[in-house]
């Protein structure tokens, strides 16, 4: 293994780690049905993987981005 997948397999590791601790973090609050931003219908699927979620993935996009 060289260096690259070892640091690949740790940004993949703390990867895992960020989103489990937002799923237990988030799933004392409700997901919304409605982007806080935009407005827009967040999809079923996406409330049902991300517990809690506030964004769409355009808005969580772009605010990943800044």
């Amino acid at each position: 293994m060289d260096k690259a997948d070892v640091a690949n397999d740790y940004i993949e590791w703390r990867t895992e780690q960020a989103i489990n601790a937002q799923r237990q973090q988030s799933s004392a609050v409700a997901s919304r049905a409605v982007c806080k931003e935009c407005h827009e219908p967040i999809p079923a699927a996406r409330r049902k993987a991300l517990p809690g979620v506030q964004l769409c993935v355009a808005c969580q996009t772009q605010m990943e981005g800044r």
